[in-house]
């Protein structure tokens, strides 16, 4: 089924294809705009909405700082294209719900919102914190947009004890802490995407060392919730997280050890949005399961009914 078939009669596994697409979409934009500022162009186009006082377009003058500033944000509108062909697709299934098209609503506009804070970002010369707030909010994109994948496919539920929900709800929190500590390192490193913006002035490599010390608890906390849910399928998903997350330590470790080369730091930006995507369906999965009636038994969701 094509793209524009899928968006006049939709089915679910059309559905189910374009909340993926917003998923991989939203983290092609982690990857690029942290290209962006690993480049040094955050400035490349110096303001916003225009890339300069008099033109949308670079000119030859800013080089090619300015061209990779301005293809970043020409992506957005392919990323704006995926979102709102998923809740077109979302709002014409006659199987949506009324959750799911909440859902989409919030993802479709969600991504204008992210290019605002993206602009403010350059109109205060990338100030580091604005700049963390970019990288969260496409963070949070990624994971609502699991979200609606997790509620478009009636995920089955396999009725785990509730002690499980807890674990799994801890080691959420801990990672969204670990993920945000990251963007606190970065706003004190090097890479600050121009040379004249500013820092947070806090010391890197203290940073550094609080953030491996939340991704030790990190580790900590899915290696027991892989122990737990060891005799049911969950217990897969919680081994792929821990998998990912040991991954996305080593790459950690090897960057800060070899002075943050650019193409490791781009691999741990794209393995930061993989690892949100990963621990959210986990915690979904479990959360779902812990709360099926019966412990043991399989139970799938009815299928949804169009509601409005």
């Amino acid at each position: 089924m094509g793209m524009t078939a899928s968006l006049r009669a939709p089915v679910q596994s059309s559905v189910e294809k374009w909340a993926w697409a917003a998923v991989v979409a939203n983290t092609v934009i982690v990857l690029t705009g942290g290209l962006v500022r690993l480049t040094g162009s955050g400035l490349g186009c110096p303001t916003w909405p225009r890339c300069t006082d008099n033109s949308f377009v670079p000119h030859r003058e800013l080089g090619s700082h300015g061209v990779i500033e301005f293809g970043n944000r020409m992506l957005t509108y392919v990323l704006v294209a995926v979102v709102v062909g998923t809740f077109i697709a979302v709002r014409r299934w006659s199987g949506s719900t009324r959750e799911q098209r909440r859902l989409a609503l919030v993802i479709a506009l969600g991504v204008p919102f992210q290019a605002v804070i993206g602009g403010i970002s350059v109109l205060t010369d990338l100030n580091p914190w604005v700049v963390s707030l970019h990288l969260i909010l496409s963070m949070l994109l990624v994971a609502t947009s699991i979200l609606l994948v997790f509620r478009v496919r009636g995920v089955a539920s396999g009725g785990l004890v509730r002690a499980a929900t807890g674990r799994v709800i801890s080691m959420y929190v801990v990672l969204w802490v670990v993920v945000y500590l990251g963007t606190v390192v970065t706003g004190s490193g090097p890479h600050a995407g121009d040379a004249k913006a500013p820092r947070n002035g806090l010391d890197p490599h203290v940073m550094s060392h609080v953030h491996a010390a939340s991704v030790y608890v990190l580790v900590v906390l899915t290696a027991l919730l892989c122990f737990e849910l060891r005799k049911f399928p969950e217990g897969r998903l919680a081994l792929l997280l821990l998998g990912v997350e040991l991954a996305q330590g080593t790459i950690g470790f090897v960057q800060y050890f070899t002075d943050l080369p650019i193409a490791l730091v781009a691999a741990h930006l794209v393995g930061g949005a993989v690892l949100i995507a990963t621990g959210t369906f986990v915690l979904l999965a479990v959360v779902s399961s812990s709360l099926a009636p019966g412990t043991g038994e399989t139970s799938r969701p009815a299928r949804p009914t169009r509601s409005r």
